[in-house]
């Protein structure tokens, strides 16, 4: 059972990018073009059931890899467009990109850090604690959200590209789920509930 509030509230979903839409690379290695970037399965579906059940899909991401000199704001630009044709393809769209390109201890908002889901929060004043889950597959994702006051869901993955502090992310979150086409049909499921037939 898990510890969500009624999804017939949630309106905004934030996404993490790595481990939730495509699948994480090990450790110290870094997505640097799309042919790195393999969707997970199932995520075209799921996003674009979140499309037609009115949520805003909006991504906040690390990429470390830009401040260490492995790709450049551009090459993840790119990756983004071709991320959009691709989910367009399947009537899905991502409504916003939020990116850190910075190093660790460099900033406010590379996560845990808030700073990109308080500009996205501007960019959408509709969007409150309120009405908004995060979805993420670290412990910094968690903590931001908890930080915020955001509920949240920890996507496990895959355990061998695993960050440190998984434990103590399922621990923190409102909800585990094993993918996120598993995280959206627990949503939608419970908003179906929650309103009842139309």
């Amino acid at each position: 059972m898990s510890r969500l509030p009624s999804a017939a509230q949630i309106r905004f979903i934030f996404l993490d990018r790595d481990g939730v839409i495509n699948r994480k690379l090990p450790e110290n290695h870094y997505v640097r073009t799309w042919s790195d970037f393999e969707i997970l399965p199932g995520v075209e579906s799921a996003i674009a059931a979140l499309n037609r059940g009115g949520s805003r899909v909006i991504v906040i991401t690390n990429q470390r890899g830009v401040a260490l000199g492995f790709h450049t704001l551009k090459d993840v630009d790119d990756i983004h467009d071709r991320l959009q044709s691709q989910l367009a393809q399947h009537g899905a769209r991502i409504d916003a990109f939020y990116i850190c390109p910075h190093d660790k201890n460099q900033c406010k908002c590379r996560k845990p850090a808030t700073g990109l889901f308080e500009q996205a929060l501007r960019d959408f004043p509709a969007a409150s604690a309120a009405n908004t889950i995060v979805i993420g597959d670290s412990i910094s994702d968690i903590q931001a959200a908890c930080a915020l006051g955001m509920p949240s869901i920890f996507i496990q993955g895959d355990p061998t590209t695993q960050k440190s502090g998984s434990e103590r992310a399922a621990a923190l979150a409102n909800a585990v789920f094993p993918s996120l086409s598993h995280a959206v049909a627990h949503i939608l499921t419970d908003r179906s509930e929650a309103t009842g037939p139309a």
